[in-house]
Parts: structure tokens; C-alpha cells; sequence
């Protein structure tokens, strides 16, 4: 059983997972524009900032006995996570779109930071 503060911890790793690999998919399109270098070291502390947040609840989530065991398509709207935990596991279903949504204010609020 995972607890509420437990499922938000969880909730905020994926979420900070996805904006990981999503930036490291477009960063190769930087390259594509002109003026690259000026956003190469903006992305490059963007993706320093949310690892380090990352590692942290991945840390916090192990000390729980808490681990993503497999992430699976169902459809094009939604996802399945497999959660590991001390007596059982857990399948979490997530919307896509709200995940995305969800990544995109994640960005938005680092970048502000």
C-alpha cells in the first residue's frame, strides 16, 4: 500500500523523469538553430537541476522500498505504471496528455527559478 505523501513523492518522480528524457530527446534539435550556443548552457543547467531533484526522490523513494518496476502503453491516452514496494506491487494508470501538461509546468517553474 502506498501512502498519500508516498504516491506524491512517487507522482513527482515520473514526472521529473519524463522532463529528463523528454529535454534529451530535443537536444539534439538545438544544434539545428543559429543561435545555439546561446541555449545549450540554459538547457545544460536546466538538465543538472532536474537530475540532481531527480536522484533526490529516486534516494527518498528507495529508502521507502519504493521502485518503478515497468512503464506500459494501453493506449494512445493512457499509461500504466508497475510500482514495487515492500508487500506488494502497484499499477498506477496515468492520462498522457495530463503527464504532459503536468512536465511542461515542471519546466516552466525550473526555468524561473
Amino acid at each position: 500500500m502506498i501512502k498519500a505523501d508516498e504516491r506524491e513523492l512517487l507522482h513527482q518522480y515520473i514526472l521529473l523523469d519524463m522532463a529528463i528524457r523528454s529535454l534529451q530527446q530535443d537536444y539534439s534539435a538545438l544544434e539545428n538553430l543559429k543561435i545555439s550556443k546561446v541555449f545549450f548552457p540554459f538547457v545544460d543547467d536546466l538538465l543538472k537541476n532536474l537530475r540532481n531533484d531527480f536522484y533526490n526522490k529516486k534516494r527518498l523513494l528507495g529508502q521507502k522500498k519504493i521502485r518503478v518496476v515497468k512503464w506500459v502503453k494501453i493506449s494512445e491516452y493512457l499509461s500504466e505504471v508497475t510500482i514495487a514496494t515492500n508487500g506488494e506491487d502497484v499499477v498506477l494508470q496515468y492520462a498522457k496528455q495530463a503527464l504532459k501538461t503536468q512536465v511542461e509546468q515542471l519546466l516552466v517553474s525550473n526555468m524561473n527559478k
